[in-house]
């Protein structure tokens, strides 16, 4: 054996390495091959896609088992230095290197994974140079659609996406995530004059998606159990497609996409604050301190809609009143309403954060990715979200427990029907309606185990436009009672909030409120004071380094915070009915007695909670049934996701 042999005998100790790495762990050392992987598997059809450059990390083995024991599972070579085999292998090694390898090879595509037919020599030497792709002519093999297996399931969603844009490099771990990637990148237009049309998706592949991935796995991205297109999908969802960032502030903002990506790998935890315990500052210093603080901390508020359309901004208005008064010494405020749900509302936070403030508050959980990347931009600035299905490091949530005064107005809804059957107008199944119309009825069943809840889905916000219509099925149904929002509009009464009765007006011939009777009440005042006022004792602290240092924070506070409150007509209600919803009341603030503790059945008799348990709130946030006694159906979730739900930070 001669020196010109060196390269082979490099590589194959790579392969020797690789080989005893897996035997070490009692599996298989060599090479994958296609037959094995096939077995028990229907193929419904072969496509010839042509010659193609693929990448070849996605080269996965080769085609029949005799091939691939003389590979290890990285490619590189396991026979012996004297063989024939070595002498082909550097033959090919000295080609690639004196002229290059022209012909292509000859591959199987499965799932997205490369199998090769012809040129498996020429493929171990092309990984051994880390050359990133060459040129193959593919045959697909389509495997027979599996609803219940969710390979497949997105294999085929690739395949449609490969047929648009012919990337081959990206591959998802979740359904309809190709779906999303497609409606970001439909219009991508590279800024080159140079690229061809029908070349665009292969520049933004090679110019926009690698450049990515090489920071990426620079940053250590490769060792989360998540694969790089699911990173990249949640990339460009915050910031878009960007062929201007250098290299060093593409590192950095996917240096603090990493901070958030890291709960996948399990070594998160969330910090969930379910009531103001917000520490104090007990030495006498400090205590001084903050007796003599003259800071005036400016704290912005943004909406997605506007006080005179939406109850619920209303509400946090009415919060920002209620901050302005309760620490006006040391508080300024500015609001920004009807911003876009979507990833241009970072400029108008960008905005506020240039004009001061140290704090700002969104209000609605649409905002979640303007938010995030406006708070992984300006990481001096504290930011909060009101939502409750995310967790993030750069970005605080904070909501409230509705289902607790939701629960107290299916007590009062129970305990005054005269027809047992009773009505519930929800928008959509997010997890704050669901576990409020789920408690409602357990609470309404309590009283009255006759009762029947009746739920209309408007499957949207807008409840104004199908009040009138919905109300109408529930009374030809027979409901006496309907419960409704949960907050008052304007300063004054909506008219359909809370809890009441409904009667026909002949006047009008519609359906209307006839008699309020309970309504759950937001206080958003109360956290919004107790955050800032933490801030004020030192007990949170501003402008952390959350990419390092930062943790995950949840506010989920409850009736027993003040966060929430229940109001019912003691005038309509009998006294013995008033007792009792002011007993469960108290109970509840006290915490001695919880919404959801079993036995508790969901409307198709499975039992979902035994006796002497309770769901906690991970159970609570990923509700999935219907309690007993709702008539109705639960829609699709999955049909309410939206393209630009982030695959990061969900807490369930």
């Amino acid at each position: 054996m001669t020196n010109d042999y060196g390269p082979y005998l490099a590589a194959r100790r790579l392969g020797l390495k690789e080989y005893s790495n897996y035997i070490s762990k009692g599996r298989n050392g060599y090479l994958p091959f296609l037959d094995g992987v096939l077995k028990n598997i229907e193929i419904v059809s072969e496509v010839d896609l042509g010659i193609s450059d693929i990448p070849l990390r996605k080269v996965k083995g080769t085609y029949s088992y005799l091939r691939s024991i003389s590979f290890a599972r990285n490619y590189m070579p396991l026979m012996e230095p004297e063989s024939e085999f070595a002498l082909k292998w550097m033959n090919v090694y000295n080609i690639q290197n004196n002229e290059g390898l022209r012909d292509s090879i000859k591959v199987y595509e499965y799932l997205n994974w490369f199998y090769i037919i012809e040129g498996n020599k020429r493929v171990s030497v092309l990984k051994y140079l880390d050359v990133y792709s060459f040129p193959a002519s593919i045959t697909r093999l389509i495997p027979k659609y599996d609803e219940n297996n969710p390979d497949i399931r997105i294999y085929y969603e690739f395949m449609d996406f490969h047929k648009k844009t012919g990337i081959n490099e990206i591959w998802m771990s979740r359904e309809k995530s190709f779906n999303e990637l497609w409606e970001l990148i439909k219009d991508y237009k590279p800024e080159s004059s140079y690229v061809e049309e029908k070349d665009r998706f292969k520049y933004f592949s090679m110019s926009v998606y690698n450049m990515f991935r090489k920071a990426f796995y620079k940053l250590g991205g490769d060792k989360l159990p998540i694969t790089t297109g699911d990173a990249f999908l949640d990339f460009i969802k915050i910031y878009g497609i960007n062929e201007h960032f250098t290299e060093e502030e593409l590192e950095q903002r996917i240096w603090s996409l990493l901070a958030e990506l890291k709960y996948y790998s399990g070594s998160e935890t969330v910090d969930v604050l379910q009531g103001p315990t917000f520490k104090q500052e007990n030495s006498l210093v400090g205590r001084i301190a903050q007796r003599i603080r003259t800071d005036v901390i400016k704290v912005g508020f943004v909406h997605a809609s506007d006080v005179k359309r939406s109850s619920w901004t209303y509400s946090h208005e009415l919060g920002r009143m209620h901050l302005s008064h309760a620490l006006k010494k040391n508080v300024e405020t500015v609001s920004r309403f009807d911003v876009p749900q979507s990833i241009e509302a970072a400029e108008i936070l960008q905005e506020l954060v240039n004009e001061g403030c140290k704090v700002i508050f969104t209000t609605a959980p649409s905002l979640i990715n303007a938010t995030l990347k406006a708070a992984m931009d300006n990481q001096d600035c504290n930011f909060l979200n009101c939502s409750c299905m995310h967790s993030f490091k750069h970005v605080n949530t904070y909501f409230g427990r509705i289902h607790e005064p939701r629960f107290l107005s299916g007590m009062v809804a129970g305990a005054m029907t005269r027809t047992d059957k009773l009505g519930y107008i929800a928008p959509l199944p997010t997890v704050d309606i669901l576990s409020g119309l789920n408690a409602f009825t357990i609470g309404a069943r309590m009283v009255n185990p006759r009762v029947k809840v009746y739920v209309k889905w408007a499957h949207h916000w807008k409840l104004s436009e199908v009040n009138q219509e919905l109300t109408r099925e529930l009374f030809e149904e027979g409901a006496d009672i309907v419960s409704h929002q949960n907050t008052l509009a304007n300063r004054r009464f909506s008219r359909e909030y809370g809890v009441y009765t409904i009667k026909y007006d002949k006047e009008t011939n519609e359906i209307v409120p006839d008699v309020y009777l309970a309504v759950p009440v937001w206080n958003w005042g109360i956290f919004y004071e107790k955050y800032i006022q933490s801030i004020l004792s030192g007990s949170t602290k501003l402008g952390i380094d959350n990419a390092v240092s930062g943790s995950v924070k949840n506010y989920w506070w409850g009736m027993d915070s003040g966060l929430l409150d229940f109001f019912y007509a003691t005038n309509h209600l009998p006294p013995q009915t008033c007792k009792l919803i002011s007993f469960v009341k108290d109970s509840i603030i006290s915490q001695s007695y919880r919404v959801f503790s079993g036995p508790i059945y969901d409307n198709n008799q499975n039992l979902i909670v035994p006796e002497g348990e309770e769901l906690n709130r991970e159970e609570i946030l990923s509700m999935d049934w219907l309690a007993d006694g709702i008539i109705g159906e639960l829609p699709n979730m999955e049909d309410y996701k939206s393209a630009q739900d982030l695959s990061t930070g969900k807490i369930v």
